[in-house]
C-alpha cells in the first residue's frame, strides 16, 4: 500500500477525558471505514487519573484527589495534567509504518517506545526500556530508575488508539495519588526535574521529526523482541 503521513493535530488548552476518548473513538471507526485518515493528536489534560484495564483499586492511594476514569487502555493507573504531553495515535495497523510489520502490535509499542527515546535523545536524556515494564524510563545518578514516558494503547479492528504520556513540566507529587502502572519500587520524573527547560513546543517540534522517520520511511530496526 502506498504510504501516506498521518495528520497531525495540536490541540491547546486542557482537554475533557471523556471528550478526547468519545473523539479517538470515532476517528478509529472512521479510519476502519476507510474515511478519515489516520491521526497523531497532541493534547493536555486537566490534572485525572485514568485505570486500564489491570488496574487495581488499592492502587488508588488517594480517592477524591483528582477525577478519576476507567480507561480501554492496557495498563494500570496513571496520571494525566497540565505539563504532561499526551500523544493519542490512531493508526491502521493492517497498513505499512516504518520498520515494523503490519498487524504487530508487540512491533508498534517498541515503536512508541523508540519514539519516545529519540525524542528525549534531542534533549540529552537517555531514554531505556526495560524488561516487564512497558514504557520510558531514566536511570539517576544514584543507580535508580525513575519513569519518563507511559505508554497504554488500545487496539480494535487493528485500528490503534490511546497512546503515550512524555513528562515535560508536570507536578510530580500529582503522581503520588497512584502506583502508577502498578510499580512502587521506582519514581517518576520529568525533562523539567532533570533539568532539562525545554517548552512543550520544543518537546512537539522533536515528536514530529522522529515521528517521520520511525513511523514514515524509516529502516532502523528497532523491533527486538529481546530488548530491554
Amino acid at each position: 500500500m502506498i504510504f501516506t503521513p498521518a495528520t497531525w493535530e495540536v490541540t491547546p488548552g486542557y482537554v475533557n477525558y471523556d471528550e478526547a476518548v468519545a473523539r479517538m473513538q470515532a476517528r478509529a471507526a472512521e479510519i476502519h471505514a476507510g474515511t478519515a485518515d489516520e491521526l497523531v493528536w497532541l493534547v493536555e489534560h486537566p490534572p485525572l487519573y485514568t485505570a486500564g484495564t489491570s488496574a487495581k483499586l488499592e492502587d488508588l492511594q488517594e480517592p477524591g484527589r483528582f477525577p478519576t476514569y476507567k480507561s480501554a487502555r492496557g495498563g494500570q493507573w496513571t496520571y494525566h495534567g497540565p505539563g504532561q504531553r499526551v500523544a493519542y495515535v490512531m493508526l491502521d495497523l493492517t497498513r505499512k509504518h516504518g520498520s515494523f510489520p503490519p498487524r504487530d502490535v508487540h512491533c508498534y509499542v517498541r515503536a512508541l517506545e523508540r519514539w519516545m527515546i529519540s525524542t528525549l535523545a534531542d534533549f540529552g536524556v537517555k531514554g531505556e526500556i526495560r524488561q516487564g515494564r512497558v514504557g520510558v524510563w531514566v536511570v539517576r545518578p544514584d543507580g535508580g530508575e525513575d519513569k519518563i514516558g507511559a505508554i497504554g494503547v488500545r487496539v480494535t479492528r487493528w485500528v490503534t488508539w490511546h497512546g503515550l504520556a512524555l513528562n515535560v513540566n508536570p507536578d510530580l507529587s500529582h503522581f503520588g495519588g497512584i502506583i502508577p502502572c502498578g510499580i512502587r519500587e521506582h519514581g517518576v520524573t520529568s525533562l523539567h526535574d532533570l533539568g532539562v527547560k525545554a517548552s512543550m513546543e520544543e518537546v512537539d517540534a522533536a515528536l514530529k521529526r522522529h515521528w517521520d522517520v520511525i513511523f514514515g520511511l524509516g529502516d532502523e530496526d528497532f523491533c527486538l523482541r529481546d530488548a530491554g
